[in-house]
Parts: C-alpha cells; structure tokens; sequence
C-alpha cells in the first residue's frame, strides 16, 4: 500500500522535472494523443463568460484557450510550484480574471463552493491519489447545472505493449490500485489506475449525471513521421488498436 502523502511527494518533485518538456502539451482544444479534439467533439457548454475551474492546469494552456474564447473567471489547481509558475506566465494577458493554487486537487485550498460552470481535467485527474474525495470536491464546486469535463489515458491502452514483431497483453485490464515507478520520463513516479467503470461509478456516487461518455477513436490527422514506429508509446499502431484517450463528460443536476 503506496501511502498518499509519499505519493504526492514523489509525483510532485517529479512534475518540477519534466514540467518544462510538457510545456503546451495536451491541453484543450486536444483532449489526448492521436485522438479527437473538441473541434470535432463540441463537448463544452456554449458558455462564453463561463467560470471554469481546471484540477491539474499544468502550464496553463487549457485556461488560456478559454479566455480567448470569452471565460470570465479562470481558476486552476496544480500540484507543482513550477507548474503554477509556467501557468503564471502562460496566463499573464488575463491576470485579472485568474486565480491559480499550488495545492494537491484532493484538498479544497480556498475554492468556493456552488461556484463554477465548468470543472475539468485534460488528462490530470489521473495522478489523483483519492478519486472519490476528488469528485466530491467537484460535485461541490460545481453550481447546479454546472458541468465535469475529463479527459485521461484510456485504461485498456496500457494493458498492451510492443514485443518486438507484435503487440501482446501484458497485463490484465481489471488491475487497479497504484504502483511506484523508478522511471518515468527519467524520474520516480506514483501511478494510479482506474477501470473506466471504475472513474465513471465514482462520478456518479459523487452525484454527478454522465451525459457523455468519448472512447476517442484513432484520429489520422494528428499523427505524424515520429508516431510511426510501433514501439512508441504513442504510436499509430497501437492507437488504432486501442484508444488513447477517453473522455467523461457528467453535470451536477439542478436549475442554475
């Protein structure tokens, strides 16, 4: 048993590592690796002034994509402090209407409740050490007809791998739970992983209804020369076999 405490302190003293070669990385309008984007998908309210909350900001890109497109208020939540710097930077023209807090997502660090339009998490969710706690702190800051958008790595796409001449199961889909890591992108990492049945009967123990559930089919469009090679974590093969990236969508019930 992986405890969080060590967890959270592994995986941040990671992110400051690799923080800066991430730097713009899937972020909003993409929702993951070789998959749909919301050019496609339209999953976001129509909402141009809306009040958005993201878990795992990372460098500040997804915000910056909905202040362009009219966002009021952008809050983020993130566990690195050189993240949060970077999302500083990358939200400098909107200052005004941001408020950023180095924090892990399961803890509420002064977000207030019955808040927000939007809360979403564009593959970040995922490092949470306490997915029902996290959820019930959505649940909460969302106002009533407020909406979760998330986005992560499928759980199926790790379960196979590249042998050498084919891809081959290598481990069960069913595991769940987290694992310590000695390298990842070169530096220790926490893993946690969830079935999608799993991340979905969370949300809606947390009191969420899913409106939208996107196992993002290969997208041809997004690859390029360096996805050719199999062996690649995210390659073409691999992507066209499984997808990449599947994304929730689920509202808070209620009239706002």
């Amino acid at each position: 048993m992986i405890e969080a405490a060590h967890a959270l302190a592994t995986n941040r003293a990671a992110w400051d590592r690799v923080a800066p070669s991430f730097h713009g990385s899937t972020a909003l309008p993409e929702y993951g690796p070789l998959a749909p984007s919301e050019d496609t998908l339209r999953l976001l309210d129509p909402t141009p002034d809306l009040r958005a909350l993201e878990l795992g900001c990372g460098s500040g890109h997804s915000l910056r994509y909905l202040a362009e497109r009219g966002a009021r208020e952008l809050w983020g939540v993130d566990l690195s402090p050189v993240q949060i710097a970077f999302a500083e930077e990358t939200l400098r023209a909107f200052a005004p209407r941001c408020r950023l807090f180095e924090s892990p997502m399961e803890v509420n660090p002064g977000i207030p409740a019955g808040h927000f339009d939007l809360v979403f998490s564009i593959w970040g969710m995922g490092w949470t050490t306490d997915l029902p706690a996290t959820l019930a702190l959505v649940a909460g800051y969302l106002r009533p007809g407020g909406c979760l958008l998330v986005s992560g790595e499928h759980p199926a796409y790790s379960c196979v791998e590249w042998d050498g001449t084919q891809y081959i199961v290598s481990q069960p889909y069913s595991a769940e739970g987290s694992r310590e890591r000695a390298s990842w992108k070169g530096v220790p990492v926490v893993m946690h992983r969830h079935t999608l049945g799993t991340f979905v009967a969370q949300t809606i123990r947390a009191g969420l209804q899913i409106e939208a559930l996107v196992e993002g089919a290969f997208d041809a469009s997004a690859a390029n020369e360096t996805h050719a090679d199999p062996a690649r974590w995210y390659s073409a093969a691999r992507a066209r076999l499984i997808p990449t990236t599947f994304i929730v969508k689920a509202r808070k019930p209620g009239v706002p």
